[in-house]
């Protein structure tokens, strides 16, 4: 028991390594983790937690699993008052953990015990998992539901396999079964169906390419798991559509989801091909080996492990292209099939993968790897200092040590020595990514306007903050629900209706502001001002914080 466990102490160890440092240090982030930390703690503050809002307004996007697995967290460790983003943070965490855990776990009936535990390893030390890990968002959550779901669907699949995996059973359980059904009906109740989209795209996708009717799927037994389902997530949709009179479904579908399909929302657009191109960023360190494991793969297509595995990646990849609407997240349910290919072309013993491993077209990629990495590296952390013209020794010994972890983890592929250069890449790299969450991202105070503010306000006994011009989330989050958002003159007005307020006015709004309280016989009084980099909006930003006096 303790040799069977040990694999899994191991993974936790590494991902708390990973997830851990910077959870507490790096403020929340604008604008999507801002609004949903902040939407909890008004579910916390009014004891609703079926209505969803930011201050004032519904928030009828996503359902309402991911702000109660935070109010759980927040309850239990934290103060629903205090501005710490961290608590709100746990549930993503938890979900990368489970992810791992589960990657590991099924990716032993796909393959074996040594593929199952690098491809988690591998997973673990993604560079889009580490940042979903450190966001209190809902992707994390749904990764570990798409791996439940279609580790479910793997145990039934693997069943055809000529040469079942010692891990895997003979035949379908209640419970397989019954893992499929809460991992999707979890799934809805975090971010819509997505699950659902995945574990469709991989069924089809094997239907089409073995052009024979998939009867293992009868193992997933939907007599029992469609009532299952149902009582998961009819509750709570019920209960928010007579709360809401059916405006929340019908403007998450028209708000929400058919913007996303029909064309580029919130300026969020590109090209069929993003993913692919940002996969080498994305997907890092274990990129490095990502085309030449694909090349492998595709010649292995007949073995039923890689089959579902590419049935996982395919489909789901070629929708996410077509979707209009890209961010970088958007690929992450599909990244542990991607992780389980890698391991398993590092891990074979066939020449047909050290000759894909050692061709002239991976060399050729291991160093376009190596250079894309110290340009985006470089890019990344120079960025915020060019904006802040702050020199940063943190940045620059991050910058380096990535830098040098890519080009060392290069020299060795080129040696052929493969598992080296992977292991050094997600070691130095894990390594860097504590570095870069606990150190580098909280000293950058310029990219930290909110927590600016709110350091600045900490010293004042303010009745009220108004703000005018600066209304990012992250504001309302640090200074509490009562923040009133408003303009220049509705700033003055409020002032003078609230003797003992303060005013945040950023540059755009000060004249205006200033006019109005000229009008009404009074004059401003500059407290504090703070200068920054609004990144939400990839601009300059200074705000002056302001109370109203008589004129003299």
């Amino acid at each position: 028991m303790i040799v069977e466990s040990r694999p899994y102490f191991s993974l936790i160890l590494l991902c708390l390594a990973l997830y851990l440092p910077g959870l507490a240090a790096v403020p929340a982030l604008d604008r999507d983790e801002a609004r949903f930390a902040q939407s909890t703690r008004q579910m916390l503050e009014a004891g609703d937690f079926i209505r969803i809002r930011f201050q004032d307004t519904s928030r009828h996007r996503k359902p309402a699993g991911i702000h109660w697995l935070q109010a759980a967290a927040v309850i239990t460790l934290s103060d629903q008052a205090t501005p710490a983003i961290w608590p709100y943070r746990l549930p993503s965490v938890t979900g990368a953990l489970a992810a791992v855990l589960l990657t590991f776990y099924f990716g032993q009936v796909l393959f074996d015990r040594r593929t199952a535990l690098l491809s988690a390893t591998l997973l673990a030390g993604t560079l889009m998992l580490v940042m979903e890990a450190h966001q209190a968002k809902t992707d994390a959550v749904l990764l570990a539901c798409v791996v439940a779901a279609q580790g479910a669907l793997a145990c039934l699949y693997c069943q055809t396999s000529p040469s079942p995996s010692p891990y895997s059973s003979p035949f379908p359980t209640l419970g397989t079964a019954l893992t499929f059904w809460l991992a999707q009906g979890v799934g809805v109740m975090v971010k819509g169906p997505i699950v659902a989209v995945v574990s469709g795209l991989t069924i089809a996708g094997l239907w089409v390419w073995e052009q024979s009717r998939p009867y293992w799927l009868t193992g997933l037994q939907p007599i029992v798991g469609m009532p299952f389902i149902a009582a998961l997530v009819v509750p709570w949709f019920t209960a928010i559509s007579c709360a809401t009179s059916g405006a929340f479904i019908s403007e998450a579908v028209q708000i929400d989801l058919l913007p996303k399909i029909l064309g580029a929302q919130e300026s969020h657009g590109a090209l069929p091909g993003y993913f692919l191109l940002l996969a080498s960023l994305t997907f890092w360190p274990a990129s490095l080996f990502l085309w030449p494991a694909l090349a492998y793969a595709w010649r292995r297509r007949a073995v039923p492990a890689v089959r579902f595995c590419l049935a996982w990646i395919g489909p789901g990849w070629l929708l996410f292209e077509t979707v209009p609407t890209k961010l970088p997240h958007y690929v992450l349910p599909i990244y542990p099939a991607l992780a389980l290919l890698v391991a398993d072309a590092l891990l074979a013993r066939q020449g047909e993968s050290y000759s894909l491993l050692a061709s002239r077209r991976a060399y050729f990629w291991y160093g376009t790897w190596a250079i894309l990495t110290t340009v985006l590296v470089s890019v990344f952390l120079a960025a915020p200092m060019v904006f802040s013209r702050e020199a940063n020794l943190w940045g620059a010994l991050l910058a380096g040590a990535l830098e040098a972890t890519a080009w060392l983890a290069v020299w060795l592929a080129w040696r052929r020595q493969f598992l080296r250069a992977m292991a050094t890449a997600v070691i130095c790299g894990g390594i860097a990514f504590t570095l870069m969450f606990a150190v580098f991202i909280p000293s950058l105070d310029s990219l930290w306007l909110s927590r600016q503010v709110h350091a600045l306000l900490s010293q004042e006994h303010a009745q009220a903050v108004i703000a005018a011009g600066y209304h990012e989330p992250s504001l309302v989050f640090m200074l509490g629900t009562d923040t009133i958002l408003s303009d220049g003159r509705g700033a003055a007005i409020s002032l003078i209706a609230m003797t003992s307020a303060v005013a945040v006015i950023s540059r755009e709004e000060d004249e205006a502001f200033q006019q109005a309280l000229a009008r009404y016989g009074l004059r401003s009084e500059q407290l504090f001002t703070v200068h920054g980099l609004n990144y939400s909006r990839g601009c300059r930003e200074r705000l002056r914080i302001y109370r109203a006096v008589p004129v003299q």
